[in-house]
């Protein structure tokens, strides 16, 4: 159902689908909630909620939603709040959040969804915090946030992703320092830390992801100085410090034995 901008709601016949794999309703602009009918599709495989703007509010009944895999919620900027029965989604694998620009804040209950793989909060500019409980989210393989401009910090819970493989922190402004706990994400093979401008140091504990393969700081432009244990980065092979214009490396740098892509333009207390 592409942009039907008109459409103010759903008839409540559509829990009659039993059938129904997959729900589209991108452009819906002027649909303000969902009826709580929905959580009677068994069969519902992908909901895509995108462009939805004045979508307030989602259905409780969302739980019932126990076949749901993909969660698309991009451009929904008068979403205040997910509910939290929402870590009730036992199938759920992907949930994106792009420019929910009003969402403050996860559900602590955002911990309980053990099949999510993927997690994507892009332009959510209010939010300042993230739930310790994410760290129980035992199959998340990729993290991304960004433009997440109110972050302060990440929950020290992080290092126990145990199955991350990517986490992308993009343009998080307000971001000055990543917990130590971020040297147990043993899986961990890119941390792309892009714009993060505020960013003052990075844990010495780094050197302990052993299979960390792409590192990028490009233009943190308020860290000044590397952890000398980054040097024990066995498998790294990139690493982007354009822009990082008041960095200084440590010696260690040169154990860098993987090492084949390297970028440091702009980078001008290199010597």
């Amino acid at each position: 159902m592409p942009k039907c901008s008109n459409l103010k709601e759903l008839p409540s016949s559509i829990a009659q689908l039993n059938a129904l794999e997959e729900l589209n309703l991108p452009g819906c602009s002027n649909l303000k909630e969902l009826l709580s009918s929905i959580g009677q599709l068994n069969a519902l495989q992908k909901l895509g909620l995108s462009d939805c703007s004045n979508l307030k509010e989602l259905f409780s009944s969302i739980n019932q939603l126990n076949t749901l895999q993909k969660f698309n919620l991009n451009g929904c900027p008068n979403l205040k709040e997910l509910p939290s029965s929402i870590g009730q989604l036992n199938a759920l694998q992907e949930l994106h959040l792009y420019e929910c620009s009003n969402l403050k804040e996860l559900p602590s209950s955002i911990g309980q969804l053990n099949a999510l793989q993927n997690l994507i909060l892009s332009g959510c500019s209010n939010l300042k915090e993230l739930p310790s409980s994410i760290g129980q989210l035992n199959a998340l393989q990729k993290f991304y946030l960004y433009n997440c401009s109110e972050l302060k910090e990440l929950p020290s819970s992080i290092g126990q992703l145990s199955a991350l493989q990517i986490l992308y922190l993009f343009k998080c402004s307000n971001l000055k320092e990543l917990p130590s706990s971020i040297g147990q994400l043993n899986a961990l093979q890119e941390l792309l830390l892009p714009g993060c401008s505020n960013l003052i140091k990075l844990p010495s504990s780094i050197g302990q992801l052993n299979a960390l393969q792409r590192l990028s700081l490009y233009e943190c432009s308020n860290l000044k100085k590397l952890p000398s244990s980054i040097g024990q980065l066995n498998a790294l092979w990139e690493l982007n410090l354009n822009g990082c214009s008041n960095l200084k490396l440590p010696s260690s740098i040169r154990q860098l034995n993987a090492l084949q892509n390297f970028g440091f333009g702009g980078c001008s207390n290199l010597k």
